[in-house]
Parts: C-alpha cells; structure tokens; sequence
C-alpha cells in the first residue's frame, strides 16, 4: 500500500505548533455575555435558601439563576436536575448560574450568592453504598425514565445491575485445584485534559440554537437538548472545533445544557460559560472509581476453571455515562482469558461523589487492574511464570467471550503473540528481578488486558467527499479531532482507496451538525473503524460517479476504467485517460456540450448484528470486535523508604494493521503516560463530607516532565477483514494494562500484595505495616 502504514503528518499538525488553531474557548463576540456557576461546597446536604440579594447589585449582572426546576437529565437514566433543587448530592454540583457582561463580573456576583445548606449523611464510596442500611442518594429512584437496557434498583443506591452467567459455576469449581480469592479498590479521579471544558450558546431570533462546544459528542448534544427541553431537532446546530484532549471526560452534555439555560433566560443573548480547572475536576464528570473482588479457580496446570467476580463501580451522583461504563466492565469481565464457567454481578451505585464519565479504556483499565492482580497471586501461588499463566489461558479462536460470543482469527486477533513479542521487547528472558544493591532493586510486572466497543447498537458514522475545480478532495466526517489524529487517518483510507496523494485531500476539522454528517460518537477506539468504513463507501461511491462520466468521455465501458494519481484512464492503456479536474464537475466538450454533474460522495456505516444484553445471563453481542495486547512495567524500588523510579514500560497490541506509524505509537505511548498516571498518582482524596480536598493541578498529581519512563511500543498484525485495510482501534490500548502491570511489579518489589491505586509510597508502608 501506497499511504496506509506510513507516517503522515497531521493535517492539523501546523496549526496546533503554530497556536493558529482554534479551540471553544478562542471563539469570542462583542455581544457575548459571560456565565459563572455557583457550586456546593458539600457532598450531600438539602439546600434551604438561596440569598442572591447581594449578587443583583453588582454592576452588568443580567440573570440569576438558581431554585427553577427544569426537566431531569441523563442519558441512560433520567436522574440530574442541571441546576441542583431541593438538595445537592455532590460536591461541585451546581446550585445557581450568574450570566453578567465580563467574566470578572460574573465571578464577583456568583461569590456573593448565599446558599444555607442542611448536611445529610454522606455515601463516601460503592462498597457503603452497596450496604443495605446505606443512605440513600435518590429516594425517587422508581420514578426515572429509563434507556431500555437500564435496570435501576429502586429503594437502594444500585443505578444499574448487570449479570453475567456462563456455564456450570458447581462444576467449575469441582475441576479447581488451586483458588484465589482478593479485593481491590480505588477512587474517582480525573481526566486532566489539556482544554478545560468549555460551551456557548445563542439562540438567534428565527429560533435556531447555536452552540459551540468542546465535546466528543456534538450530535448527542443536539439530540439530548431536543428531548430534554422539546425542541426541534433541525434548529439546534452544534459546533465543534478542535477539542484539546478529552479522553472521554467530554462524552457527557453538562455545560452545553447550562448555557442553553443561561442564553434563554437572558432572551437568547450568546453566552459562554468556561470551567476553571478546579471546576473542570469537579463540576463535571470524572473518572470512575471501583471496588471489585476477585475469585479464580485452575486447575493443576494452571487452566482458569471458574470465575467469580462482583464490580461495585463508584457512578457518582448521577448516573449519566457510569451505567454505560458498568455494561462495559461487565462484558469483557474476565479480562483476555478463556473461562467457561463465570458468575459476575457488575453494579452502577449512587454515591456522594462527582459523577462519572467514561475514561479511556471504558472500564477496561480498571477492570484490568482487579483481574491482573489476582492472575499474579495465582502465579505466586502455583510458583509459575506470570507470562506462562497467560500464556495459557490466553483467549483464542474458537474461544467463547462472558457474553457467549464466538471468536475468531479476525474478531480476536492474537494474544499469545503478543506476549511473545513483550517477552522479547523486554528482555523477560534475563529475569524479573535484579537486585542493584541493598537499598535498591529493579523489578519487571507484567499484564494482558482486552476489549471490545459497548457502543449503541444502532451508532452511525457518515461522512461526504466533495470535489474542487483543481480535483482535489474535500472530506467531511462527524468524527470530532480530540487530539488523536483519525481525521488524518481517514485521510490516508481515502487516499490509498482513489490511489492518489493525501496531500491532495482536505479534510475539514470542524464539526457541524447541520452540515455534517453525523458520527454518534468520538468514543471506544470507533473512529478510525467506523469513519473508515463510511470512507470507503464514500469513495468507491465517487469512484463510480467518476467512471459513468469518464466512460461517456472516453467512448469506453466502464469496467475497463480504473482510478488512480488523480485520473481516471483505461486499464490497458493508461495514456487514454481524464484528471479529475476535467471531469468532476462534469464533462465539457470543445463546443461546450456539458455531459454527467457535480460528482459528490457519499458513505456511511453502522455496526452489524450488535445486540442488547440478556438481563438475566448477559448473552449478546456487546462490540465488534475484541483487541488484545499485553504489557509489562520495570521499576527501580527503593527498600529503605518505598519510593520508586519508572525505568521502563512496554506495550504490544493486535492493531489489525497499522494505519500510521509514527501516530500509532504517539498513540501508545501518550496512552501508557495516563495508565501510569492513573495508577501511581491520580487520584481524589474526599474527606467525611464528601468534598474533594485536591482540586487542583498543585495537589491533583499527573506525571509530570521527567518522571516518564522509557517507552516499547509493539505491534501485531491480524487483520480484521471487516475493519478499513484490516484495522482495529487503538486509541485506548496503551493504558489499559499499565495499572496491573505496575501493580504486579510494586507487589513483587515490595514484597507484600498491593490491592489499591493510587500506588504511592504510602500505601505501600501502610501495606508492610499490616503485615508486620
């Protein structure tokens, strides 16, 4: 292939090195007006009064919003008021809105608004939640609407309940030799993207609602402003420019409904409404927290024979994307092994935290931290190689997933290969453990992990391809550019498809919801998949235009045309051909006689034979397919006071096919960067009443420059025949496995079983100190 496979340059590149590129927030008007919320500052508590006297009197305050009850919102339940009523249920929720001329204005007045709160006793994690004397977050829980794959427990904190059930449990555990049994547990944390979420609003005076906004999902936002609020579909027009990171923390609609509310209320004037970074970690969604047990049984030789597995996922407040995340922990629940006989429970709970969005990996990172751990524990256990454990109960084709689907060469792809490529990536073959001296020792963890895309059944992806004079191609797709660079992905397809230069393809980086078509989603590693399907459609839908008109042209049939370099020539004798440029707005001959029209592509693509899960066994088919890699992560361990230094982390993923090289592995190893992260240092800290006490960059701890360890990144290429040119998604891989692999590694330096994240040397003291 002539353009799949290599590393082409973003087609975003110069802008974003320059600062020429445009984010929501760089949008401003003369006439815009400014909105600033006013939050709780506790994690559940009614609210009594709302004094906002003092607020009226600061000069160009225009609106004050606070009290009104407006329809509940939520995608799978309908559970969130957008300004809180009644009482708030987590610290940063908002209570009241302040529109005013200048952002300082508005600051000054949302300072001066008065709330009396009444404390109610805190829910601080899923585990309490689950308890059945627990308080409860939503007493009204019964009377929500409902998406059709909801299972709310009214009376309780469960949002959503999924069961998992494969197989004969009884005789799973007559076949087991060896079990391990341990439990695991995290917070919630953040997304820290770069671009802090942003969103405006206008309603213009002939009733179209124009909002701008940093999202992953501009066409959500139009069809859930549509229900919420009743109105027409067609008058609300979403745009999306490049969005600066997003990592699934702007798949949920929060701010966009805000400032809809805000530009209503001041008679349709466009309004902005910006998050701080400390409101961007806790007023919007964030990161899901877990508490998870795990239950392995194998046999002597090592062989998985039952499973027993219950994930209390911390959803937050509100429900929002956490029981979409629930679904997806549930059905990839084992992690990358083959396990006929399966018992898991995977519950969305209410609790008094910031509710959660999904985070790159949809549950998979953490889900693959509970299920790594214990596949250590039983390695330890049988005195066998951690590598060799996976090896062995590696999921193959032929192999079943929980959700009783059947795999495949192409739907799989190769787990045991990638292991193999770890191992020699890493030089497992010198040992795991290397002592420096006494103080020091450096260890090697290792991981798999796996996962398929619980996307909506029915999501589609389209995209347009439009000609210019000169011949070259205009590509419009829904896909939102987040920083992963699928739209020069998508590029390239189209590309290698019409067989000419990418740099003769333009692809248009903003999204349009009235002009472009719609992509559900920029979420689950489905860009590059779907939009590449609805490319290749589209173009060999502008192919056969080109040949109709060709043929004409040419006095030739249209079989013997072929395309390629921009032309359109026969296939026997390429000097008898068109270019584009002669043909794509229709064929003129010398006397001016005009034959065929404007040639206009057009594709789209929706995912085949997807299905709902079964709510008693969770039979069905969740995804399309299921990407395996596997992972290990070396650290230099300081016996003396428990720190540690990153030295090297390595990924290896069944890709399908590489679409571009140098960005694939930017992809990985930028994902590997947040994994470790997430594991080592990110996390929320929540005291008795439920409030965040880090919410800010200076106590909320990312990797920062110089704690990066060095980077192998690997690939395996089994193709999936109906992926574009055999690909698979990509953009989560990287991260997922590094938590357990990290986790394995520590436990092993340390010498006792780690069991929660984030991996600080704290915890590892508090863990030695228990043993003791």
């Amino acid at each position: 292939m002539d353009v799949i496979g290599k590393s082409v340059i973003r087609k975003e590149a110069a802008d974003k090195v320059t600062g020429r590129a445009k984010y929501t927030n760089d949008f401003q008007s003369i006439e815009m007006l400014s909105c600033k919320m006013v939050i709780s500052p506790y994690g559940h508590a009614k609210i009594v009064n709302i004094d906002t006297s003092k607020a009226w009197k600061v000069p160009g305050v225009i609106a004050i919003i606070a009290g009104k009850r407006y329809p509940l919102t939520g995608e799978a339940i309908r559970d969130r008021p957008p300004i809180a009523v009644d009482k708030v249920r987590y610290h940063g929720e908002p209570v009241a809105l302040v529109v005013a001329e200048t952002p300082s204005q508005a600051k000054t007045a949302a300072d001066l608004i008065k709330v009396q709160y009444e404390l109610l006793p805190v829910v601080n994690s899923p585990a309490q939640a689950f308890q059945k004397d627990a308080p409860l977050v939503h007493e009204r829980l019964g009377e929500y609407k409902l998406e059709a794959d909801s299972y709310p427990v009214p009376g309780t904190n469960i949002a959503t309940h999924y069961k998992i059930r494969k197989g004969n449990m009884e005789k799973g555990w007559s076949e087991s030799e060896t079990v391990v049994e341990a439990s695991f547990s995290f917070a919630p944390s953040d997304h820290a993207a770069m671009e802090t979420r942003c969103a405006t609003a206008e309603i213009v005076p002939d009733g179209n609602i124009m909002i701008t906004t940093s999202s992953q999902a501009p066409f959500m936002v139009k069809r859930l402003i549509a229900d919420y609020f009743g109105e027409d579909m067609g008058k609300i027009i979403v745009r999306t420019p490049l969005v600066g990171g997003a990592y699934g923390g702007k798949a949920s609609v929060q701010l966009e409904v805000l400032a809809y509310l805000a530009s209503k209320e001041v008679g349709g004037r466009p309004v902005k409404l910006l998050n701080t970074r400390e409101e961007d970690i806790i007023t919007s969604a964030c990161h899901i927290g877990l508490d998870a047990t795990v239950k392995l049984g194998v046999d002597r030789s090592g062989k998985i024979r039952a499973a027993e597995i219950r994930y209390l996922w911390d959803g937050g407040a509100y429900s929002d994307k956490a029981v979409d995340v629930s679904r997806s922990g549930a059905v990839d629940c084992t992690g990358p092994y083959d396990v006929e006989n399966l018992w898991c429970d995977s519950y969305c709970m209410y609790t008094n935290h910031p509710y959660a969005a999904p985070f790159r990996g949809f549950s998979h990172s953490e889900l693959s931290f509970a299920i790594e751990r214990t596949m250590d524990l039983l390695a330890q256990k049988l005195n066998m190689d951690p590598f060799e454990l996976r090896y062995i109960n590696a999921i193959q084709p032929g192999d079943t997933t929980p959700t009783r689907v059947k795999l495949n060469k192409s739907n799989v792809g190769n787990l045991r290969k990638c292991i193999e490529k770890v191992k020699e990536l890493f030089k497992w073959e010198e040992g795991a453990i290397k002592e420096i001296d006494d103080r020091f020792i450096r260890v090697k963890g290792v991981s798999c992990s796996w996962k398929t895309s619980t996307i909506d059944t029915d999501a589609p992806s389209g995209v347009i391809l439009t000609f210019n004079r000169d011949g070259s191609i205009n590509l419009m797709s829904g896909v939102v550019e987040i920083g992963t660079g699928t739209k020069t992905i998508l590029a390239q397809i189209l590309a290698e498809r019409m067989r000419m230069d990418v740099d003769n393809i333009h692809v248009r980086m903003e999204v349009d919801t009235q002009t472009t078509p719609e992509h559900w989603k920029t979420v689950a590693s489905r860009g590059t998949f779907m939009g590449g399907r609805a490319v290749l459609r589209a173009a060999e839908d502008a192919i056969n235009q080109l040949k109709e008109i060709a043929a004409c042209a040419l006095r030739a049939p249209k079989d013997d045309l072929e395309v390629a370099n921009s032309r359109v020539f026969l296939r026997d004798d390429p000097s008898i051909g068109l270019h584009f440029k002669d043909i794509c707005y229709g064929f003129k001959y010398p006397n001016g006689q005009t034959i065929g029209q404007q040639v206009i592509g057009r594709g789209s693509y929706i995912l085949r034979h997807l299905t709902h899960l079964d709510p008693e066994t969770g039979a069905g088919k969740p995804g399309p397919e299921w990407t395996v890699a596997a992972y290990g992560v070396e650290i230099e361990f300081d016996k003396r006071d428990y720190t540690y230094r990153l030295i090297k982390a390595c990924t290896v993923v069944d890709v399908g096919n590489v679409m571009n090289e140098k960005a694939a592995e930017g992809q990985v190893m930028g994902a590997m960067s947040m994994g470790l992260a997430f594991a080592g240092r990110e996390t929320f800290y929540f005291d008795e009443l439920g409030r965040v006490l880090n919410p800010q960059l200076r106590t909320y701890r990312p990797l920062r420059y110089g704690e990066n360890p060095e980077y192998l990144v690997g690939f395996v290429k089994t193709p999936q025949l109906d992926g574009p040119y055999g690909a698979r998604g990509l953009g989560e891989h990287g991260l997922m496995g590094m938590p357990g692999a990290l986790g394995n590694a520590l436990s092993i330096a340390s010498g006792v079983s780690l069991h929660h994240l984030p991996l600080i040397p704290e915890l590892i003291w508090r863990a030695k100190e228990a043993v003791k």
